[in-house]
């Protein structure tokens, strides 16, 4: 299929967009590496100072289908430069905090006008570029997020130890004014409103407690099974009230839709892999292969930089291939990356680390273009909002799932990982890692199985003309 060049005013819209991108996939680690001195700042302990973590990423996740839903009523663009400004004045509300409370409260609307930008960024592509060119901003939008992503802990240190914590959110302000009026001045204006919406705010209060239960329980020690069984809970009367709803939050029928389902799953078991190399790799390459603190940093940040370099290549990929086509191929390099973590020995240094994860890394900017491209090409106009937001969902809670499952794993075949010697480490990193080979296994079997039922229906279609 030809690509058709990006007009001037497409190319400033995409560029808000990648900007909106960037910005909360930035603030969702660059406080991590100063949680010390935020703790000596506050004077506080360092499960006080997590809370400024973890209110931001509690608000993301529990909000992020309840605003991608809105956006499709209230205007998509408009709902956009909402959540920006949010965003923005809760950075500098952050930078003023006199105290730890106020900091937690501000990161926490922070993390609302984040969870605005989440949702919407991906539902707005198809309103700033040719169809033929989304994959490349896919991709484009997926460099940003892993560059933000991998980019916050450095830059967070750098600016707290030569400038002081309050810039890590006065950083936002500039950049957040500057979005503002590129989205308001190149981003088309949303369509003419339809009937009006009744917005279900019974599902969406269900749908919100639900996920923090859930949140909390992978985060909270000691009420992990209280928590769970009430996310369970929570779950199934959402249904109930989703089955009654006149205009629900999210459409049950949706999930009948293979590729939906098998995207979301998809979404949730990469993610979930993809935050076991941040949660293994620290422990094995300074306890395991006894790596400085500068040299675990360094390794670490190989893989997310080639992540965000790889972003707009593979975007170019999908453009041309298609992406039922890369995401196999996607799935099965992640696959061989995570089995190599778990067969090759610990005798062959850091060159056994560092060339597995950078097939993980490869294969996950691949299999985000293209599922991404995939799955928002073929949903409707009024449901892009929520579909982007369950993407955006899927992707928080895998993330969420993978620290608390995956980091249980490796403790359990590790022992203590701040004690454990350097071969239980090893041991630890192998046995976590088959178990995140399997996963990725899973997930090509599921993506195999909705291409199939996709050529099905497709033939039975031809037949029946």
């Amino acid at each position: 299929m030809p690509r058709e060049p990006l007009s001037t005013p497409a190319r400033w819209a995409l560029t808000s967009l990648a900007l909106s991108m960037l910005m909360p996939s930035l603030d969702t680690s660059i406080a991590n590496a100063g949680l010390p001195i935020l703790a000596t700042a506050f004077d506080a302990t360092f499960q006080q100072v997590q809370w400024i973590v973890l209110a931001y990423l509690l608000a993301i996740t529990t909000l992020i289908v309840s605003v991608g839903r809105l956006g499709d009523g209230f205007g998509r663009r408009r709902l956009l430069l909402i959540g920006i400004g949010i965003f923005t004045s809760a950075s500098l509300a952050c930078a003023l905090a006199p105290g730890l409370g106020w900091l937690i409260g501000a990161r926490a609307v922070q993390g609302v006008g984040a969870a605005m930008m989440f949702a919407l960024t991906v539902a707005l592509v198809a309103d700033a570029v040719p169809k033929t060119r989304a994959g490349s901003a896919m991709g484009l939008l997926a460099t940003m997020s892993a560059t933000g992503t991998s980019l916050g802990p450095s830059l967070g240190g750098l600016l707290m130890t030569h400038v002081g914590w309050q810039a890590i959110f006065l950083l936002n302000v500039p950049l957040g004014l500057v979005n503002v009026w590129l989205v308001y001045r190149f981003l088309p204006a949303d369509r003419a409103a339809g009937p009006r919406v009744t917005f279900d705010y019974s599902g969406s209060a269900v749908l919100v407690l639900t996920l923090a239960a859930y949140a909390l329980a992978m985060t909270l020690e000691g009420f992990t099974v209280p928590l769970l069984l009430a996310s369970l809970c929570g779950a199934g009367l959402f249904i109930v009230v989703e089955m009654k709803a006149k205009s629900p939050l999210i459409r049950l029928s949706l999930f009948s839709d293979a590729r939906l389902s098998s995207s979301l799953t998809l979404t949730l078991l990469v993610t979930t892999v993809m935050m076991t190399t941040l949660v293994v790799g620290p422990f094995y390459l300074h306890r395991g292969l006894g790596l400085s603190s500068t040299m675990v940093g360094v390794a670490l940040s190989i893989g997310p930089l080639l992540s965000a370099m790889s972003g707009v290549p593979a975007g170019r990929l999908v453009d041309r291939f298609g992406a039922r086509r890369i995401v196999p191929g996607a799935l099965l390099g992640m696959a061989g990356g995570c089995s190599l973590l778990a067969l090759l020995p610990m005798s062959m240094g850091l060159p056994a680390y560092v060339l597995p994860i950078m097939v993980i890394a490869v294969g996950y900017a691949l299999f985000q273009a293209a599922n991404n491209t995939g799955l928002m090409a073929g949903v409707s106009q009024d449901q892009r909002g929520v579909v982007s937001a369950m993407l955006g969902l899927a992707r928080n809670l895998g993330l969420i799932t993978g620290a608390a499952v995956m980091g249980a794993v490796f403790a359990l075949a590790a022992g203590d990982p701040t004690q454990a010697p350097a071969t239980a480490i090893a041991s630890g990193l192998h046995i976590t890692f088959g178990v995140a080979s399997a996963l990725m296994l899973t997930a090509l079997i599921i993506s195999r199985a909705e291409i199939k039922l996709w050529e099905r229906q497709r033939a039975d279609s031809t037949c029946s003309r």
